[in-house]
């Protein structure tokens, strides 16, 4: 696989091509992607999903470089809230997964209406599930602090940032799935486009919320969860107004509106796999939370701002993935499962090389990067710690690159079952045992928590690796 990505760097008419691909893939490409060069495939597909993935990843920033001028309470009750967030993500991506696997798979069949049809079972599925959320959210966020170990000062001050955040739950929700829609039929750029528009208007709103700049109103840490919900929202509005408006693959017409069945339980079949190994692997996190808050709360907040510049970085690794996710599903609709099983490869040496190279930049400098959102001589702890974790996490970026994109792979095939085992055992077996071991037994603090990270990372790659080389997925049929 290596060959073709050499090809495609030093080829004479690289920077020409590539150019030229880089236009089209931002306007939006309507080419074949089971038919055309699997290079120029790769390209046209994975630029808008890395950029969406940016821009995913700048919600995160933009958030915890503004509330960060409030003090480490407030971080803390960001990063508490994120924890809890994790399970809204993991079922909104869940559904995601499902809905990548159904609408990648048809279009590949050369069935755009069945495409349409799993879409709205999909929107309907996440506006049921993210009501249940909402009334936890608004009636029990003080509840929820406490529960994570947040002293009584910062339940006080900063219960309205996770009301607001888990009541607005459903605009998560439905920018995961109907994004999903977009870049699994191969209109990735409109995806990329819904992003950019929610985060430009989180950047402009966060300040103007969070300080009370001119006639807004000071709102503090809680200005952060309405300028986020805004930008959501309008985004989410967006993509509906798209998707009825139909000049792209899936188009939604009024007679779709309506619940199937048989379609709504195919689709909770492979979401169901899918948000269970999310919310395994998420559920890990909140008990690393857990453990961190016992080491005090400016260790919280170092430990944020370490996972937000993690994030920062992977998401844009998980857009290569997702590439490979939606090829492997186009593929194996077009009857080519070498093609997509080649796909796979190409995209994970090319994610392995990118994420390598911020790994370099991350252990060799963490501290330029943490101390962009902190200042090292009045919270010296926070600082230590942010750098600390940094560091650590980062040397597993290179091999776990790769076990991102077996996973995406075996997902986009339909096999949304095999990686929740895959999870199950580095997170539960191998990451929670290990963070309580390093930290509460060995001493390790907040080090010992990232040396659990680690290892589980490359446990999972190891694993996911193993069971795509054997190819099962190949056969799953959805």
């Amino acid at each position: 696989m290596l060959h073709i990505i050499f090809k495609i760097l030093f080829s004479r008419t690289f920077f020409r091509e590539f150019f030229r691909d880089l236009r089209e893939s931002i306007s939006g490409s309507e080419r074949d992607f089971t038919k055309i060069p699997l290079s120029k495939a790769i390209l046209l597909l994975s630029i808008p999903m890395v950029l969406e993935m940016i821009m995913e990843s700048v919600f995160a920033l933009v958030d915890i470089f503004f509330v960060a001028r409030l003090g480490a309470e407030a971080v803390a009750t960001v990063g508490i809230t994120e924890s809890l967030m994790t399970i809204i993500y993991a079922i909104g991506i869940g559904l995601s997964v499902g809905t990548t696997a159904l609408v990648s798979r048809r279009i590949g069949e050369k069935r755009p209406e069945e495409a349409s049809v799993a879409a709205v079972q999909a929107i309907i599925t996440g506006i049921v599930v993210s009501l249940a959320f909402s009334v936890a959210g608004i009636f029990y966020a003080k509840d929820l602090l406490r529960l994570m170990g947040a002293s009584e000062e910062t339940v006080q001050m900063g219960y309205m940032y996770p009301a607001i955040m888990l009541g607005g739950n459903m605009v998560i929700m439905l920018l995961f799935i109907i994004n999903a829609v977009f870049r699994s039929s191969g209109d990735a750029a409109i995806s990329m486009r819904v992003l950019w528009f929610a985060n430009i208007l989180n950047i402009i709103l966060d300040p103007l919320l969070i300080f009370g700049v001119g006639p807004f109103p000071e709102l503090g840490v809680k200005g952060a969860a309405v300028a986020t919900n805004i930008g959501r929202g309008l985004a989410v509005l967006y993509q509906l107004y798209l998707l009825g408006k139909g000049n792209y693959r899936v188009k939604v017409r009024a007679n779709q509106i309506v619940i199937r069945v048989k379609e709504m339980i195919k689709l909770l079949k492979l979401s169901l796999g899918a948000i269970g190994q999310y919310i395994i692997a998420t559920s890990s996190w909140i008990f690393l939370v857990w453990v961190v808050t016992s080491l005090g709360e400016e260790v919280v907040a170092g430990y944020t701002i370490a996972i937000r510049i993690i994030l920062f970085a992977l998401l844009p690794a998980w857009g290569l993935a997702n590439a490979a996710a939606t090829l492997v599903g186009q593929n194996l609709g077009a009857r080519q499962p070498e093609r997509a099983e080649r796909s796979a490869w190409v995209v994970g040496i090319a994610n392995m090389i990118f994420l390598g190279l911020v790994s370099i930049i991350f252990i060799t400098i963490p501290d330029a990067f943490v101390g962009f959102f902190i200042d090292s001589l009045e919270e010296p702890v926070v600082m230590q710690s942010g750098v600390a974790c940094l560091r650590v996490v980062s040397f597993g970026f290179f091999v776990y690159a790769l076990g991102q994109v077996m996973v995406n792979a075996i997902n986009g095939a339909g096999d949304t079952a095999t990686p929740v085992w895959i999870n199950f055992i580095a997170f539960w077996m191998l990451e929670i045992p290990l963070a309580f071991l390093f930290t509460k037994v060995m001493g390790l603090h907040i080090q010992g928590v990232c040396y659990a990270i680690l290892i589980a990372d490359t446990a999972l790659t190891l694993i996911a690796l193993a069971v795509f080389r054997r190819g099962k997925w190949k056969l799953k049929v959805v």
